[in-house]
């Protein structure tokens, strides 16, 4: 009998962090059942709607090839912490996943930060994208490694099967061939029908994984868009795959709490008192600092 592979479910409101992580470290990904409440849900889907509608999904891209790997019906909103107020604090914030960076990305780091906050909508008609591992925007980071990202596909509609959940193939970042270039992975077999697991799970709910695991958006059979957030953390001395000073620039970010600023890596990376050095600093100062003293 063929089994098929599956994704472990924490109810995010009484999941224990410590208890999450070892599932985390044992699968490479869980689903938070609820991580956002259907309050905070209407409220980033009201203030990302208008955007999100008039996104063109066949807007030029920076390299063919993301235009490609997203395809022609996906609609995508970058820069959502400065679109919305609500993903900035309600979503990005959250102390669930901040408590997990905590376990997956602070050894390694004096502080992580945000690499990336999408809305995504895959409407009617999105093929599969193809699996892949988020790591490999650092493929030039020496291996072995440590963890660099922790990444979560929340959904802001029912995600299901048919309309596209995110495809996850569970223990692929204990797999050999993760020491490969990422031409050297994408050479390898794909995984079988029976690795892979699909993210169903109720708007509000999250699937949180590693850089490591392989995954990939699913296809949308039905005439539902898929409407989902990338959210993205990643080491704090790594280069972010957006650039979040300038989606989020300082007149916006000054309006946001400290925290969601310090996220966005408008603080300094300190590792003096880990027998390093900084990174970050304007001026010899701690730009979220100059911040908060309305001085950037």
């Amino acid at each position: 009998m063929t089994v098929t592979a599956k994704i472990e479910h924490f109810q995010a409101l009484t999941a224990d962090p410590v208890a999450v992580h070892a599932i985390i470290e044992r699968d490479g990904a869980v689903i938070l059942e609820g991580l956002l409440s259907t309050e905070v849900v209407a409220r980033v889907n009201d203030e990302v709607g208008a955007v999100l509608d008039d996104a063109d999904p066949d807007a030029e891209l920076f390299n063919p090839i993301m235009k490609a790997f997203h395809g022609p019906c996906t609609k995508q909103v970058t820069g959502a912490c400065a679109i919305s107020p609500t993903f900035a604090t309600e979503v990005m914030c959250h102390p669930l996943l901040l408590a997990l960076c905590d376990r997956i990305l602070l050894p390694s780091c004096a502080r992580y930060q945000l690499n990336l906050g999408h809305l995504l909508q895959r409407g009617p008609g999105a093929d599969e994208q193809l699996l892949h591992r988020d790591e490999a925007v650092w493929s030039d980071v020496p291996k072995p490694a440590p963890e660099l990202q922790m990444a979560t596909v929340i959904a802001f509609v029912d995600f299901t099967r048919e309309n596209g959940g995110t495809r996850i193939v569970p223990g692929s970042h204990r797999w050999p061939d993760r020491s490969l270039s990422p031409a050297e992975q994408f050479a390898q077999p794909p995984p079988r029908a029976e690795q892979i697991a699909y993210a169903e799970m109720s708007a509000g709910s999250a699937v949180v994984y590693t850089g490591g695991t392989i995954h990939a958006g699913g296809s949308n059979t039905t005439e539902i868009p898929r409407r989902g957030a990338h959210l993205s953390y990643c080491l704090g001395w790594l280069r972010t795959e957006e650039n979040n000073y300038l989606a989020v620039p300082p007149a916006i970010a000054a309006k946001l709490p400290r925290k969601a600023q310090e996220l966005l890596g408008y603080a300094v990376h300190d590792s003096i008192p880990r027998g390093g050095g900084y990174l970050g600093m304007v001026h010899m100062q701690d730009p979220v600092e100059l911040l908060g003293r309305d001085e950037l």
